[in-house]
C-alpha cells in the first residue's frame, strides 16, 4: 500500500515521502499515530501543491536576500569609538555595535547574528565584515572603526 507521510518516521522516511508499506502496518500505526495518509489523488495534489508553494518561499527569501546584499555591498558603517595610543581603542567593537550603527546611519536593519567576525575589531581602522543573509547569500560590509572626536 502506498502511503504519504505527514512527519518523519525513523527507518520509513521524511515528512511527505510517498513509501511503500504493508496494508495492516499502514492501517494499525502509521494513520492511528496520524504519521500518514493514503496516497491517493488528493493528498498527492495536497503534496504537491505544498512543494510548489514552500518553493515559492523560497525563492521570494532569496530574491530578497540578494537585493539587500547588494544594499548592503554599497554602504560604509562608521563606529566612532574612545581610542588611546598606537590606535587601540578601548574595549572593542562587536557584531552588535555594528548592527546597531548600520541601523541608525543607512535605515538598514540586520540581525547581529548575521554578521560573521573572526574576533572583534579592537584597533582603529576599515575592516570587511561578512554578512550571512541566506545558505546562498553573503555581502561584505566596509566598516571603519575611528576615533571619537
Amino acid at each position: 500500500m502506498k502511503v504519504i507521510l505527514l512527519k518523519d518516521v525513523k527507518s520509513l522516511g521524511k515528512q511527505d515521502d510517498i513509501v511503500e508499506v504493508k496494508e495492516g502496518y499502514a492501517r494499525n500505526f502509521l494513520f492511528t499515530q496520524n504519521l500518514g495518509v493514503p496516497a491517493d489523488s488528493k493528498n498527492l495534489n495536497d503534496v504537491k501543491l505544498k512543494k510548489a508553494r514552500e518553493k515559492k518561499i523560497a525563492d521570494i527569501k532569496l530574491a530578497e536576500a540578494k537585493e539587500l546584499a547588494e544594499k548592503l555591498e554599497k554602504t560604509t558603517v562608521k563606529c566612532r569609538v574612545k581610542a588611546g595610543k598606537d590606535d587601540r581603542i578601548f574595549g572593542s567593537v562587536s557584531s552588535k555595535e555594528i548592527a546597531e550603527e548600520m541601523k541608525k546611519q543607512n535605515g538598514i536593519e540586520i540581525d547581529k547574528k548575521k554578521l560573521v567576525l573572526p574576533e572583534p575589531i579592537k584597533n582603529l581602522g576599515s575592516y570587511k565584515v561578512t554578512a550571512k543573509l541566506h545558505p546562498e547569500v553573503t555581502a561584505d560590509i566596509a566598516v571603519d572603526v575611528l576615533p571619537e572626536e
